[in-house]
């Protein structure tokens, strides 16, 4: 039986849907629910590419009690901007989690992933970091960098931001940008241990694959939000910061030993027979994340396929709620 199917372009969904409190809440029950431990979440599927510079992950989750679950394709080939072409792109499709049909395709080219991706970052600080944010240091100079600032703003106002990237020129634009966009005062730096040292939240967002945070630089109060490792062979955080934290969390405990920095730390021998808390174990209570002001707390993101079923199904709302859904994409009926 013929049923409609919402198709949204990227520029109808970046009109329809932007990074706000309302985003992070839907992240965070996402992780909420990780913790209720029902949902299904096969492993991430990751294909790296070498050899075109390129990579690609394939993920999804069904949450009970959600209508519908998504599936995401993320393609990243980092040799497209000479071409003229963003180095990420990728969809979302969200089928009924009543009739296995398909309900959206949201041709995002990775916009729905950056917000939801920014989001979890906002509900790491929102449950982590101190409760006063003066400074923070970003590291890292793309979409994400910018992004990450933005969400954690929402959930801890700051006035002042250090930029670090491997590319000065891309730093300071980055910095640049972020003053304009918040209010704050943003500034480049070539020093990032100076900078880490005023900070009470660090922000790691490249695709490094040598730590780019090293131990040395904590200091009591700090949270770091880690979110760039997502492959294998990556890492930005020096492994034994993660050994020397009063709290290490991450979003996935058998994501991030595969495809983040927990996979780092143990192939150094380092939290070998420990089982580190989850995100939604800290936001639901039944693990510790910071107890004391002086806690140094590190969050270790990859991306699950619970937030794409979270955002997809939001959106899907937003459509709903349009009153028509021609209002947000087209229909077709097949």
């Amino acid at each position: 039986m013929p049923h409609d199917i919402v198709i949204a372009t990227e520029a109808e969904l970046r009109r329809s849907v932007q990074l706000d409190e309302r985003i992070v809440d839907v992240v965070e029950e996402a992780f909420r629910a990780l913790a209720r431990g029902d949902v299904v979440m096969p492993p991430v599927l990751s294909m790296d590419l070498p050899m075109v510079n390129g990579e690609v992950d394939v993920k999804t989750a069904y949450i009970p009690g959600f209508d519908g679950f998504a599936i995401k394709v993320s393609p990243g080939f980092f040799d497209n901007p000479a071409l003229g072409l963003a180095s990420l792109n990728g969809l979302m499709i969200l089928f009924s989690a009543k009739t296995g049909l398909v309900e959206a395709l949201f041709l995002d080219n990775g916009y729905l992933t950056d917000i939801r991706t920014a989001a979890a970052g906002a509900v790491a600080a929102r449950h982590l970091a101190p409760e006063t944010v003066d400074t923070v240091t970003v590291f890292g100079t793309g979409v994400q960098a910018r992004l990450q600032v933005a969400a954690a703003r929402l959930v801890r106002p700051f006035s002042r931001v250090f930029v670090w990237g491997r590319d000065p020129a891309k730093a300071e634009t980055c910095a640049r940008e972020i003053a304009q966009a918040h209010g704050v005062e943003a500034r480049a730096t070539d020093d990032p241990a100076t900078a880490v040292a005023q900070s009470q939240l660090a922000i790691t967002t490249t695709p490094a694959r040598e730590p780019v945070f090293l131990a040395d630089w904590l200091h009591p109060g700090l949270h770091i939000t880690a979110m760039g490792s997502d492959q294998n062979g990556k890492t930005e955080i020096d492994p034994q910061a993660l050994a020397r934290a009063d709290a290490y969390v991450c979003d996935r405990v058998s994501q991030c030993e595969k495809l983040g920095e927990l996979r780092s730390a143990r192939a150094a021998g380092l939290l070998l027979q420990e089982t580190p808390a989850e995100l939604g174990e800290v936001i639901a209570g039944t693990r510790p994340g910071r107890r004391a002001p002086s806690d140094v707390t590190i969050c270790d993101l990859t991306g699950t396929g619970a937030q794409d079923t979270a955002i997809a199904s939001h959106v899907f709302a937003v459509c709903r709620d349009a009153g028509t859904k021609e209002r947000i994409g087209t229909i077709i009926r097949a």
